[in-house]
């Protein structure tokens, strides 16, 4: 299977003809409890789940960025199925990440909820991951020196005290990371808001630096605007990509074109 293409098909048949272990880092976001039509199509995720624990290297991440729906008053919980199912097939949930929306957003004062304004990225390892590249970027005011202190407790309750130790001017960020969302914030890409359903550039960014390098191969079974693939490119990965929708493959074909690399030298 070439790299650095995306494939107008069912990523179920495309995984399927993709050899195993082959792939680094998956970052995506599936369609998830038909909050969009995206063209009609409809996935099966049981047999996908499937092939990405397949085709992913030993050590290698997937992160599964997925949200629930609301009926009746009632969460349908498709995420936490979603991430048993995952560990069913053998995969780690090596950790349960916060994608927080931090625009603004209109709330109906009908609502018997609070505005829902996150989603979750699921950090699935096949076994324990090969590459971690933590950005720090939480600003420190000034370098200090961590006195003696609690460090946590024993099962009986018992404080454990750690030494003094000197922080640096940055610290590796938390599991809960924030992005404005919305039109020229999402993307600058004015053709990706024909899709209906974008993630930030940014969050694709920062996953691919966490758990890949230069050169490794990042996979997007459901490419949808194609951000996965553009970033990537970007920050000179190799990607493959599946996406059933012409239209929406139309809409990667310009951005991509749009995205130069080392690649093309």
């Amino acid at each position: 299977m070439e790299l650095d293409r995306i494939y107008n098909e069912d990523c179920l048949q495309g995984m399927r003809r993709m050899e195993a272990e082959s792939v680094n880092l998956t970052v995506t976001s599936p369609p998830y409890d038909n909050l969009r039509t995206y063209n009609g199509y409809c996935f099966d995720f049981e047999n996908i789940a499937r092939e990405l624990y397949r085709v992913t290297k030993q050590g290698g991440v997937v992160v599964w960025v997925v949200g629930d729906a609301t009926i009746d008053g009632d969460e349908t919980c498709t995420s936490f199925k979603q991430a048993l199912f995952f560990r069913e097939c053998g995969f780690n949930l090596h950790d349960t990440m916060i994608y927080a929306k931090t625009s603004v957003f209109a709330y109906s004062e009908n609502c018997k909820r609070y505005k829902q304004s996150f989603e979750y990225m699921f950090v699935f390892s096949k076994g324990s991951p090969k590459t971690f590249n933590p950005i720090k970027d939480k600003p420190i005011l000034k370098k200090v020196k961590m006195h003696d202190g609690a460090k946590g407790r024993t099962k009986d309750g018992k404080r454990i005290t750690a030494p003094s130790y000197e922080v640096g001017e940055y610290q590796v960020r938390f599991n809960i990371w924030p992005y404005d969302v919305g039109y020229n914030l999402t993307t600058k890409d004015d053709v990706a808001y024909k899709h209906p359903a974008l993630f930030p550039e940014q969050l694709a960014a920062d996953h691919i630096k966490s758990w890949s390098n230069e050169g490794d191969i990042v996979l997007d079974p459901f490419m949808g605007s194609g951000t996965t693939a553009k970033v990537a490119r970007t920050l000179n990965r190799h990607y493959i990509g599946f996406e059933i929708s012409a239209e929406y493959c139309d809409i990667i074909r310009q951005r991509l074109e749009q995205t130069k690399t080392l690649f093309d030298l």
